[in-house]
C-alpha cells in the first residue's frame, strides 16, 4: 500500500516517465509558436515598466509625467541596442548556454559565476514580479484579490511549481495563445484608442486624470540637479522593458532549423513589438491623463490609507472601452494571464542553468538530476521556494520587488557583451579574410557599445535604487558568487582525496567485531547472528550502564539465554550512551592500530514518518559520530516492524545457517 506522501506526489506530478522518453533533441518549435511562447516574459514587461517610470516621475508632482515619453525614448535606445548586440550572441552561440556560457567562455570562471549569481536573482525576481503583477491586474477584475494579494501570489507561485514538475514540453504550443491573446488585447486598446482620440476626437480622460497630485519630496516641481536625479530614476524604473530578453537567447536549440536565424528574427520583432508597445501606452497614458504615484495616500490628496490605485493597463481600458466593459475586462485578463505565463518561461531557464552549473561543479550535483517527469525538479522546487521567499517577503508589492530587479539584468547584459567583445577579437586574431575581417570588427564594435551602453545603465540604477533595495540584489548576488566558488573548492578537494594513487592500501591486522545491545530482543539477535556470520577475529557484546536496575535485568537475561558472545558492560556516571561507546571503540584501536574494529547497531525499520521520531535516535547519533572515527567500520543491522510491510508482520521463520563458526542463536525471520 503506497504511503500518503507517495500518493500526493503522484497526484501533483504524475506517473513516473522512463529514462528512455526523454527526448535527446530539444522540440523544435516554428518562429509562430516560438515566438510566443519564449516572448512572454519580455513582452508582458509593458503591463508594468510604463507604470514604474510614471510612478517615478510622480515624486516631482503631476507636472513632471510631460517628461514620460523621453525617458521612454531612452529605455528604447537602450532596447534597440540589447537586442543588436543579442542577435550577434544567438549567432555566436547558438547552444543555447546563454549569458552564463558566453561570459565563462570568454571572460573566465570570475565572469562566468558573477553572470551566474545576476542569473539567479534576475530567475527569482522574474517569477515574484511577474506573478505580483498578474495578482494586481487580477485584482482590478476582482477586488478580494487584492485583499488577499501575497496569499493568491504564494498559490499562483505553488501551481506553477506544480505544472513544471509535472513537464510541460510537450504542451508548449499552448503557452502561445495567452500571448497572442495579450497581443490582441493591445492591438485593440492602442488601435481603438488612438482612433477615439486623434481620428474621432474623443475627450477621453482616465480614471486618474483629474485627482491632485504632489511630489513627495517638495508637493510641487523640481528643477536642477534634482530634475536630473529624477529623470534618472524614471529611466531606471523604465528599463525593466529590457527583461526577458535575455530568454531568446537561451531558447536558440528550441527554434526549427536554421536555429540561429529564426532565434534572431524573433529577438528582432520581440524587440520590435516591445518598443511599440511601451511608445503606445506612454502616449495614451499623456493623452487621457492618466497619473501614476508611488505613494498614493502621501501624493493624491483626499485618498486613503487603503486606496488602490487600479494598473495603467487596466486604467487604459476601462478610459478606452468604457462603453464596453467586457472587452476591458477581458484585455485586463489577458495581461494577467501573460504574466503568470511570463513567471513560467523562467522555470525552463534557471533549472537548466542550475543543471549546467551542476555539471561544472558549482553547485550541488542534485541540481542536475532529472525528476519522475524528466525535468530538473531540484531546479523547479529551488526556484519556486526562493520566488515564495520574495513574495512572501514584499508582501507581493511589485514597487518593492522592481526596485531589487534591475540589478541582475544589467549585469548580465553588460558582461555578456564585454565577453562577446572579447570573442570578435580573439577571432579577429587568427582570420585574415578582408570581408570576413570588417563583419567581425563591426560586430566587436557593436557589442563594446553595447557594453558601455548597458554598463552605464547599471551605474544609473546603482545610484538611483541603491537605497531603495538594489543594495539587497547585490549583496545576495555577493553571496551566491562566493558560495558558488566554495562548492567548486569543496568538490575539487574531494576529487583530489579520492584519486587513486600507486600505493596499495594495508591489509587489516585483525577485525573486532562489537554488537551494541540495549535489550535481549530479535533485533540484538538478529545483529549477534550477522557479526557472527562475517567472521571476526574477536566479537563482544556492549551495553551501556544508565539504569542500574535494567543492566541487571540484562544481563539476568542474557545469562539466562546461554549466549555464548560476551557481554560487557560500560559504566556511564552522567548517563551519556554515546561518549562512552565512543571511548570503548578508541581503547579497541589504541591497543592495535593495524586492526579494524566493525560495529553493528541494530536498527527498527518504520513505515510512517512520525514513528521515525520515536526510534533509532540514538543509532543516529552513534553512526555520526562513529563515521569520523578512523579505522571503524559501522553496519547498520535492520529490523522491519509490522507497518514497515505492505503484508503486515511474517510468521514465517528460518533458523540462521549452521556452520562451525555461526551457531543457532535463535529463529530468524525471514526478510
Amino acid at each position: 500500500m503506497a504511503s500518503s506522501t507517495s500518493l500526493l506526489k503522484r497526484l501533483v506530478v504524475g506517473r513516473p516517465f522512463r529514462s528512455d522518453q526523454s527526448p535527446t533533441e530539444p522540440t523544435s518549435l516554428p518562429k509562430r509558436v516560438a515566438l510566443p511562447v519564449f516572448a512572454a516574459d519580455p513582452l508582458s514587461s509593458a503591463a508594468y515598466a510604463p507604470a514604474q517610470m510614471l510612478m517615478a516621475l510622480s515624486a516631482g508632482g503631476a507636472a513632471a509625467f510631460v517628461y514620460a515619453p523621453w525617458v521612454a525614448a531612452g529605455v528604447a535606445l537602450v532596447l534597440v541596442v540589447v537586442v543588436a548586440s543579442y542577435r550577434q550572441t544567438v549567432r555566436a552561440y547558438p547552444s543555447g548556454g546563454g549569458d552564463y556560457e558566453v561570459a565563462a567562455t570568454n571572460l573566465g570562471p570570475v565572469g562566468g559565476l558573477t553572470v551566474a549569481s545576476a542569473l539567479f536573482v534576475d530567475y527569482m525576481l522574474t517569477v515574484a514580479v511577474s506573478v505580483a503583477a498578474a495578482i494586481d491586474h487580477l485584482g482590478a477584475i476582482v477586488p478580494v484579490v487584492t485583499s488577499h494579494r501575497t496569499a493568491f501570489a504564494l498559490a499562483a507561485v505553488a501551481l506553477l511549481v506544480a505544472i513544471n514538475l509535472r513537464g510541460v514540453r510537450q504542451h508548449q504550443v499552448l503557452f502561445a495563445i495567452p500571448t497572442y491573446a495579450f497581443l490582441a488585447g493591445m492591438v485593440a486598446l492602442v488601435g481603438w484608442g488612438l482612433w477615439r482620440i486623434l481620428g474621432r476626437g474623443d475627450d477621453l480622460a482616465a480614471p486618474s486624470a483629474d485627482l491632485e497630485v504632489a511630489g513627495l519630496a517638495t508637493g510641487g516641481g523640481v528643477a536642477g540637479v534634482a530634475l536630473i536625479f529624477l529623470l534618472l530614476r524614471a529611466f531606471a524604473s523604465g528599463s525593466v522593458t529590457l527583461t526577458g530578453m535575455q530568454t531568446l537567447a537561451n531558447q536558440v536549440p528550441a527554434f526549427k532549423a536554421p536555429k540561429p536565424r529564426n532565434a534572431a528574427l524573433a529577438m528582432l520583432t520581440v524587440g520590435i513589438i516591445s518598443i511599440l508597445l511601451l511608445a503606445a501606452i506612454v502616449t495614451l497614458a499623456r493623452l487621457t491623463g492618466l497619473q501614476y504615484v508611488e505613494d498614493p495616500s502621501g501624493q493624491i490628496t483626499g485618498a486613503s490609507d487603503d486606496y488602490v490605485q487600479p494598473p495603467v493597463t487596466a486604467q487604459l481600458a476601462e478610459t478606452i472601452f468604457g462603453h464596453a466593459p467586457v472587452v476591458a475586462m477581458l484585455v485586463v485578463a489577458a495581461t494577467a494571464l501573460v504574466l503568470f505565463f511570463a513567471a513560467n518561461t523562467t522555470f525552463d531557464g534557471f533549472p537548466l542553468l542550475g543543471a549546467r552549473l551542476a555539471s561544472d561543479r558549482y553547485l550541488p550535483r542534485q541540481l542536475h538530476t532529472r525528476g519522475d517527469r524528466l525535468a530538473f525538479s531540484n531546479g523547479i522546487l529551488l526556484l519556486g521556494a526562493g520566488a515564495g521567499l520574495l513574495v512572501l517577503a514584499f508582501r507581493a508589492d511589485v514597487v518593492s520587488l522592481i526596485h531589487l530587479y534591475i540589478v541582475g539584468v544589467f549585469t548580465a547584459f553588460t558582461l555578456s557583451q564585454a565577453g562577446m567583445v572579447r570573442h570578435w577579437t580573439r577571432l579577429l586574431r587568427d582570420e585574415r579574410d578582408p570581408a570576413t575581417r570588417r563583419h567581425y570588427q563591426r560586430a566587436r564594435a557593436l557589442q563594446a557599445f553595447g557594453a558601455s551602453l548597458t554598463g552605464a545603465v547599471l551605474v544609473v540604477v546603482l545610484v538611483a535604487k541603491f537605497n531603495r533595495g538594489a543594495w539587497i540584489s547585490i549583496a545576495v548576488m555577493a553571496i551566491l558568487y562566493l558560495l558558488m566558488r566554495a562548492i567548486r573548492s569543496h568538490y575539487d578537494t574531494v576529487a583530489r582525496e579520492l584519486t587513486p594513487t600507486d600505493i596499495k592500501p594495508v591489509l587489516p591486522a585483525r577485525n573486532h567485531a562489537v554488537v551494541l545491545v540495549s535489550k535481549v530482543h530479535m533485533p540484538t539477535m538478529r545483529a549477534l547472528a550477522y557479526a557472527r556470520a562475517t567472521r571476526p577475529d574477536t566479537l563482544t557484546a556492549v551495553t551501556v550502564r544508565v539504569d542500574p536496575d535494567d543492566t541487571r535485568m540484562l544481563m539476568a537475561e542474557w545469562e539466562g539465554r546461554g549466549l555464548e558472545v560476551p557481554l560487557t558492560v560500560i559504566d556511564s556516571p552522567y548517563r551519556e550512551i554515546t561518549r562512552p561507546i565512543i571511548e570503548y571503540v578508541k581503547s579497541i584501536r589504541r591497543e592495535s592500530p593495524r586492526d579494524v574494529v566493525t560495529v553493528f547497531i541494530p536498527e527498527y525499520v518504520v513505515g510512517r514518518w512520525w514513528e521515525n521520531l520515536l526510534h533509532n535516535q540514538s543509532a543516529l547519533r552513534l553512526k555520526g559520530r562513529l563515521h569520523f572515527e578512523s579505522g571503524v567500520m559501522v553496519t547498520s543491522v535492520p529490523w522491519q516492524l509490522a507497518s514497515s510491510s505492505r503484508k503486515g508482520p511474517t510468521d514465517r521463520m528460518v533458523r540462521a545457517p549452521r556452520t562451525r563458526d555461526v551457531p543457532d542463536f535463535e529463529r530468524i525471520p525471514e526478510d
